[in-house]
């Protein structure tokens, strides 16, 4: 059963990539005038982003990468940057 969400549910909600990793929190929803374009998501200290992005805020991941929204939102590995832990 499809059940549907408002998009003020969805603000500080955490993100997972499909993979299990702790990603982000969601900040705030990208619309045009009839669809989500994407989703901002914000660096928190213990996510994945924080180790990627260092000093910046977050990122945009677009709609199409979300693979399901519920308690937590599941989002591609795709839209995760590459990360190399030897490069610090």
């Amino acid at each position: 059963m499809l059940k549907m969400r408002q998009i003020g549910e969805v603000y500080d909600m955490r993100v997972f990539t499909d993979e299990g990793d702790y990603f982000g929190d969601i900040e705030e929803v990208i619309l045009t005038k009839t669809r989500i374009f994407g989703w901002r998501v914000r660096a928190t200290k213990s996510s994945y982003l924080s180790k990627v992005l260092g000093s910046a805020k977050g990122v945009i991941v677009p709609h199409q990468l979300v693979k399901a929204v519920g308690d937590v939102m599941v989002i591609s590995r795709a839209a995760v940057p590459s990360y190399n832990p030897e490069e610090e």
